[in-house]
């Protein structure tokens, strides 16, 4: 039997990480890890850093993203696996999200320096550079800066959704975030299905309007999920003829409980699940 386990949702200081593409790479060495996908969030630069290093560690590194994309008005997360990191049209767009995510930026950083808060953009940017910034990584200044007492702090009361410094972005459409990781050669995700808080019912009209778009798979085996809701999962993307990916969505210490490759302690992604959806493409 194949005892082989994978990652396919990581991230990585490119985005709101906390250890470099290649330092990844080493940790999914010592973790025992055969395979990961690195899916920064509206970001594919850190997959040529950590190429060379995965070669020589022997691990198979699948090149990855992690759209933030709008759903009638809810924000739902889109993992593209295989991409071409170098396609122009891939480039373009993403380079247009991180536009109007630092535009974003500026103005929940302003609204916190109303609410009393020591915080610039300036140094926002200097303690994060040549990556893509998130409230993750807000969240993280504010609490290393000694200015609210845990991470969590800053969501609950700053910058979480409908809190007084949350600002909204204007995202792509899911159904178009799903074809432009078509068009770059990608196999298309759902991510982490569940987190949404949809019935039954909408997370079926939402599968029935992303697959014509090119939906390939959903995220049904995920960090937080109990077994029940796994099986959940994979039973609807059986139902639906899609593709089963899996992911620990591993931040490093901006998510301390996540442990790469095992999630909360329990997570077990076969190496099987990648050769499923490689015989999918």
């Amino acid at each position: 039997m194949d005892h082989r386990i994978i990652d396919l949702h990581v991230h990585s200081t490119e985005s709101d990480g906390t250890l470099t593409p290649e330092d990844l790479v080493a940790e999914a060495k010592k973790v025992g890890l055969a395979a990961f996908a690195l899916t920064d969030h509206d970001t594919c630069q850190g997959v040529g850093k950590a190429m060379p290093c995965a070669a020589s560690a022997g691990i198979e590194l699948i090149p990855g993203i992690e759209l933030s994309t709008d759903y009638h008005g809810k924000e739902v997360h889109i993992v593209g696996l295989y991409i071409d990191i170098e396609n122009e049209q891939l480039l373009k767009k993403t380079a247009e999200y991180r536009k109007c995510r630092s535009e974003r930026n500026a103005l929940m950083v302003e609204a916190l320096q109303k609410e009393g808060l020591s915080i610039t953009m300036e140094e926002l940017v200097a303690e994060n550079p040549d990556c893509v910034i998130t409230r993750a990584n807000i969240a993280r200044f504010l609490y290393e800066h000694g200015q609210i007492k845990s991470v969590r702090e800053a969501f609950d009361r700053y910058i979480g959704d409908h809190c007084k410094c949350y600002v909204g972005r204007l995202k792509v459409a899911s159904t178009d975030a799903v074809r432009l990781i078509k068009e770059a050669g990608g196999t298309a995700i759902l991510a982490h299905p569940l987190l949404y808080g949809l019935s039954n019912t909408n997370l079926q009209k939402m599968i029935d309007e992303l697959k014509p778009a090119g939906l390939d798979g959903l995220e049904a085996i995920y960090s937080t999920y109990t077994t029940g809701e796994e099986q959940q999962m994979k039973r609807l993307a059986r139902e639906n003829g899609l593709l089963i990916s899996g992911g620990s969505d591993f931040h490093g210490s901006n998510k301390p409980d996540i442990a790469l490759g095992r999630g909360r302690g329990h997570l077990y992604i076969p190496y099987s699940v990648l050769e499923t959806i490689k015989a999918g493409r």
